[in-house]
């Protein structure tokens, strides 16, 4: 068998270290989310506005300056900070920068809008169609408990294989943990039994307490928990050390490692539970404020 030539290996090289290249961008677009995340905190307690265009035209100068010094394509630096400010935005619940930094050289009627934007907007009076979480909670009881008990275990499983696994829950160990779906009047105690989570019918030592769409934002990442217990959206009952504890975890679960189908499941279900829930307090309206709010932009 004939060796490969040496170009060819040192191809195959510089592909594997390219891979790396990305996976490092992907990893500090996540880093950079975090801190953002943090910042629009800081700005909420101290009173400040979410937007600063000052601060944004900084960030264009210095990556701008840096791209020339590294002879990096303007337009590609612009490009990255493009993506990078857009999501740094909707993380703060602003609109997303439909110039990308620049001001229009004339007025315009009314923002640009794609197609995907505009079909939304068509579905919005649907939203307030939607029956709320509360309508839904009688028709709940009468569903046996066993059900709801055996779909939780199932979730459970299904999105906390790897940390289970690699002993992040160990803390768990003879302790039980309670969780209450406020408006849905469901309510569950969890436990580590044999190295899974399963629920028990023993009173819980601690509980944590939120709305359903609250909770299903926290599952699927697009609200951290920090956040919604700061602003009290969701709450900690009985031992605080221990709910603080499976808050902090919360933040600290690998996203990644929930399969790619699940994780789009949550996207879509939370961004419709929140922009209907938006509809029912009054927020939509407008249909582009329902095609925002569907598509993960509105405030949070």
């Amino acid at each position: 068998m004939k060796p490969p030539h040496p170009p060819a290996l040192a191809i195959g090289g510089v592909r594997r270290a390219i891979d790396l290249v990305d996976d490092g961008m992907i990893v500090l677009f996540a880093a950079r989310a975090r801190l953002v995340r943090t910042v629009a905190w800081l700005k909420r307690l101290s009173g400040r506005d979410a937007s600063d265009a000052a601060r944004e035209t900084q960030v264009r100068a210095r990556a701008q300056a840096l791209a020339m010094r590294l002879a990096v394509p303007a337009a590609t630096a612009q490009g990255v900070l493009d993506l990078a400010i857009s999501d740094a935005r909707c993380a703060q619940g602003l609109a997303p920068d439909l110039d990308q930094g620049e001001r229009p050289t004339r007025p315009t009627m009314m923002p640009p809008m794609d197609y995907a934007t505009v079909s939304i907007a068509r579905t919005a009076r649907l939203l307030r169609m939607l029956p709320p979480p509360s309508r839904i909670a009688p028709l709940l009881r009468l569903l046996p408990r066993q059900w709801s008990r055996r779909a939780l275990e199932v979730a459970m499983a299904r999105v906390l294989d790897a940390p289970l696994r690699e002993g992040a829950f160990d803390f768990m160990r003879g302790r039980r943990l309670g969780i209450e779906v406020s408006d849905l009047g469901l309510e569950w105690v969890i436990e580590l039994c044999e190295g899974r989570l399963r629920t028990t019918g023993e009173p819980a030592e601690a509980s944590v307490r939120g709305s359903a769409t609250d909770l299903l934002l926290l599952a699927s990442r697009l609200e951290d928990a920090d956040t919604l217990f700061f602003q009290r959206r969701l709450s900690v009952t009985g031992d605080t050390e221990l709910g603080l504890t499976a808050r902090n975890l919360l933040d600290r679960l690998p996203w990644e490692s929930v399969p790619l189908g699940l994780r789009i499941a949550l996207d879509r279900g939370a961004r419709l539970a929140r922009a209907a829930r938006e509809a029912h307090r009054g927020g939509l309206r407008s249909p582009v404020a329902a095609a925002i709010a569907a598509r993960g932009e509105a405030p949070r």
